[in-house]
């Protein structure tokens, strides 16, 4: 980011869209940050909701890849791509309105898996109206201006928690899901009346007649590679769920420690973006890629033998390299593996995430009852090594990809 020619901060300061981006996923990200950890003491508190049944909220998860796929087929055939990313907000907005005047138990339940599915397709076709602005405006420095307006949202990840925990203590839970409310439906006001046209490259542009069979063979390498990054994220939902558990209960640690532990994963992962993104400019996002994946084996195996808290300390600092890469490169390298569709390879990788949350929360249950903490770590590190596997084979593809492409290439 300090190449003057090819600065990222730079390209994103000169762009109105740019910056506009920026400030929207700052806003979306704080208000979507406060409410989430919060939302299990709200089913509990203010629903009766039984504490087995709470868990089972983040199941709900498991529709947003299907959103994610929905919305981003429909925005890969409009013209104007920010279009979808109002509606989605709208939804989101109207969702979390809803969760706020819940009454009934299954409220939450059902408004999860149908209006704030949706909701996450916002950020994706935000990348994608990014992706679309970099393909007509190319720079060599593509993955850090990602990664720039990437930082965005993580920063507001970790000032969202501070925000939502002093909010709702003092004006109540239900008072802080309004707030989530406005803060989604302001995510729209920095972009203001900007459109954000589709891009179509003359080389990509699909023919009508195209069956079904190679549509799907094109999103191959797409769904393999969210797969993957499925695999090596599931630790993330364990670490949340069950490693204050293990700090208070057997290591017996401050409640300030288990909150520095928790807040500094987040406060690297946004140091290491840009980092993460220079290297994938060098080296080649999916070799970047792999060596996140190796970071978060590490750190899951520093978890799983942790009987201090310096180990899970190393194990917060190794994974906020996994993190950091998933959050640079992961919608980059899903919008190149299926060029013809940004919106749907961004709203299929980011709606993976939360489903990789849902996977991690049923793994995590049943392995603490299985093999119990700190222990249970080695699930997700026998499925971050499956991952980093496939990376590799990912990684070899690649290569030859750009070898072929260097050879075509006109001298």
């Amino acid at each position: 980011m300090l190449d003057r020619s090819e600065s990222a901060l730079g390209t994103v300061l000169r762009s109105r869209f740019y910056r506009s981006a920026f400030l929207s996923l700052l806003i979306a990200g704080v208000g979507l940050s406060a409410a989430t950890p919060q939302l299990t003491l709200f089913l509990v508190r203010d629903l009766g909701t039984p504490l087995p049944l709470a868990g089972l909220y983040y199941v709900t998860n498991v529709a947003s890849p299907i959103a994610g796929f929905v919305v981003g087929r429909w925005s890969d055939r409009s013209h104007d791509r920010l279009l979808w990313f109002r509606i989605c907000s709208v939804v989101g907005a109207a969702g979390w309105l809803l969760m706020a005047s819940a009454n009934a138990v299954w409220m939450p339940f059902v408004i999860s898996t149908v209006a704030l599915s949706v909701a996450g397709g916002s950020m994706a076709q935000l990348f994608a109206a990014c992706r679309d602005e970099l393909s007509r405006h190319p720079t060599r420095a593509e993955n850090r201006v990602i990664a720039t307006i990437r930082m965005a949202f993580t920063t507001g990840w970790i000032l969202g928690p501070v925000f939502g925990s002093w909010f709702g203590g003092v004006f109540g839970l239900r008072a802080l899901l309004v707030a989530t409310a406005v803060c989604v439906f302001a995510a729209i006001i920095p972009l203001g009346r900007q459109r954000v046209e589709r891009y179509d490259a003359p080389a990509i542009v699909a023919p009508h007649d195209q069956s079904e069979r190679r549509r799907i063979d094109g999103m191959m390498p797409l769904l393999v590679f969210t797969a993957v990054c499925v695999l090596a994220m599931t630790g993330d939902t364990i670490k949340f769920g069950y490693l204050p558990i293990y700090m208070a209960e057997q290591l017996q640690v401050s409640d300030s420690v288990r909150g520095l532990v928790i807040g500094i994963q987040p406060l690297l992962e946004l140091m290491l973006l840009p980092v993460v993104a220079r290297l994938a400019d060098r080296f080649g996002p999916m070799r970047a890629m792999t060596a996140g994946a190796v970071l978060g084996l590490c750190g899951n195996l520093a978890y799983a033998l942790s009987t201090s808290v310096a180990g899970l300390f190393l194990g917060q600092i190794l994974n906020a390299g996994l993190w950091a890469c998933v959050g640079a490169l992961g919608v980059s390298i899903a919008q190149h593996l299926y060029p013809e569709g940004a919106g749907t390879a961004s709203g299929v990788f980011l709606g993976a995430i939360p489903l990789g949350s849902a996977i991690g929360g049923t793994i995590g249950g049943i392995g603490v009852a299985a093999i119990g903490l700190p222990h249970v770590f080695f699930i997700p590190a026998t499925l971050t090594a499956f991952a980093i596997a496939a990376f590799v084979v990912l990684s070899i593809r690649e290569g030859r990809v750009r070898t072929l492409l260097a050879n075509d290439a006109p001298r």
